[in-house]
């Protein structure tokens, strides 16, 4: 794997120099984006701010959260087929007790579209209520729809118009221009390019961003991201990943426990062994690292491994 991993580093170190170079991310269009969507925060009546429903906090970006605080919000938890099910419920209820709405959507398939404009009808109802007794009879509620790369935003406005209106692509930030998008009788939305922010606060919000794809990977080394994505997955979904990687549950609780070796190098014995049951074998015998991070990461943002959520409301 990487130096972080060899026998000389333990878990701590690897984690510190991991943190070094996982924070720093903001490439010049970002700051851009930033201020166009400070400029036309003003032409809006309503904020649809989209988050991806397996990390909902990573992915809500504090400086959106900033700009459109005197803005009426509906909250997209957007990709919830790829969440856990027990989990999704809670995130709404969540949103719900900070007095948001918030809806679960799949814009793949549409589920949760039309939901979607009923909660934007019910949160603008009251405004057009007194527009109408001023005499504004048929004004059409303008929203903006917001979210950091790769969180789905495109296939939510393609599916919420009807029509292939935004550009849709695998690299993160592929929505670059400004445009109004009529959404019917009622409502006219107004795209915006996805942006992060300056700096991650902290390790976990970085490896969240990169484990479902946002930060690109030519920014941290994929075989550092699925080291730890493997270790979330033994601490928190052993049963997906044993069943997804045809490995024994006793196998991995006897790495675990063997004390000869630190925590770190029984967790890479492990994203090893994933890579022995692949077919990840190169000259020597040994495990192409590479293809076998390609492989886990993939699986993952695929759902191939399962329903999985890397954010758990009672942490928060």
């Amino acid at each position: 794997m990487t130096k972080k991993f060899s026998k000389k580093n333990n878990n701590s170190e690897a984690k510190k120099e991991f943190s070094k170079v996982s924070i720093a991310w903001y490439p010049g269009h970002m700051a851009k984006t930033k201020k166009q969507i400070m400029g036309d925060i003003k032409l809006v009546d309503i904020v649809i701010e989209l988050l991806d429903t397996r990390i909902p906090i990573s992915s809500q970006n504090p400086d959106i959260a900033e700009i459109t605080r005197n803005k009426k919000k509906i909250i997209v938890l957007n990709k919830y087929d790829l969440a856990d099910e027990r989990k999704n419920k809670k995130w709404v209820e969540y949103f719900k007790n900070k007095g948001i709405q918030a809806v679960l959507t799949d814009s793949n398939s549409g589920k949760g579209i039309d939901e979607c404009l009923r909660k934007i009808e019910k949160v603008m109802n009251e405004d057009l209520k007194l527009q109408a007794d001023k005499g504004r009879i048929g004004r059409k509620i303008k929203a903006m729809v917001l979210g950091i790369p790769n969180v789905g935003k495109s296939s939510f406005i393609n599916r919420i118009s009807k029509k292939a209106t935004a550009g849709v692509g695998n690299r993160p930030g592929i929505t670059r221009q400004k445009q109004w998008i009529r959404i019917n009788d009622k409502i006219e939305l107004l795209d915006t390019p996805g942006v992060l922010w300056p700096k991650f606060e902290s390790e976990e919000v970085a490896l969240n961003l990169a484990f479902t794809g946002t930060i690109k990977e030519n920014v941290i080394e994929r075989t550092e991201v699925a080291y730890y994505l493997v270790k979330f997955l033994i601490e928190n979904y052993l049963n997906l990943l044993c069943e997804r990687y045809k490995i024994e549950e006793t196998y991995v609780k006897e790495q675990l426990e063997n004390e000869e070796r630190p925590e770190n190098e029984n967790i890479y014995e492990i994203f090893l062994e994933i890579g022995r049951k692949r077919g990840c074998i190169i000259s020597g015998g040994n495990i192409d690292e590479e293809k076998t991070a390609r492989i886990i990461l993939d699986e993952f943002k695929n759902g191939k491994i399962g329903r999985i959520t890397l954010e758990d409301v009672k942490h928060i």
